[in-house]
C-alpha cells in the first residue's frame, strides 16, 4: 500500500515539474515578444532557460531514477550547466548592449550602471 502512495507522489511531482517548466517557457516566450527593450527581453529569456528548462530536466531525472532506476549524469551536468551559464551569459549580453549604446527604457527608473560609470570616469 505504501509503494502505491509513493508512486502516486512521485508521479505528481514529475507532472508538476513538467507543467512548471512548460508554463515558464511559454510565458517567457510571450515575454520575449511583448517586452519593449533588450534588457527586459533578456530577463524573460534567461528565466525561461534557468527555471523552465531546469525544471523539465529535473522532472526527467526524477522519472528516470524512480521508474527506470537510472541515474543520468548527463541530465545532472545539463542542469548544472544551464543554472551556471544562463545568468552569466545574460549579464554579459546586457553589459555588451549597454556598452554599445543601447539605452534601457527608463520610465521612473534610473540607469545605475551608467551612473556608476560616470562616477568612475570623474574619479
Amino acid at each position: 500500500m505504501t509503494e502505491i502512495w509513493i508512486d502516486i507522489i512521485i508521479n505528481i511531482l514529475i507532472i508538476v515539474l513538467l507543467l512548471i517548466g512548460a508554463f515558464v517557457t511559454l510565458s517567457a516566450s510571450i515575454g520575449i515578444i511583448r517586452f519593449p527593450d533588450i534588457y527586459t527581453r533578456l530577463h524573460a529569456a534567461t528565466k525561461a532557460s534557468t527555471v523552465g528548462v531546469a525544471s523539465v530536466l529535473i522532472g526527467a531525472f526524477i522519472y528516470l531514477y524512480a521508474k527506470e532506476g537510472i541515474v543520468s549524469g548527463k541530465l545532472l551536468i545539463g542542469i548544472l550547466f544551464i543554472l551556471i551559464t544562463a545568468p552569466v551569459s545574460a549579464h554579459m549580453i546586457g553589459r555588451a548592449a549597454h556598452n554599445s549604446g543601447i539605452k534601457p527604457l527608463t520610465k521612473n527608473r534610473t540607469d545605475a550602471y551608467e551612473e556608476a560609470m560616470q562616477k568612475q570616469n570623474k574619479a
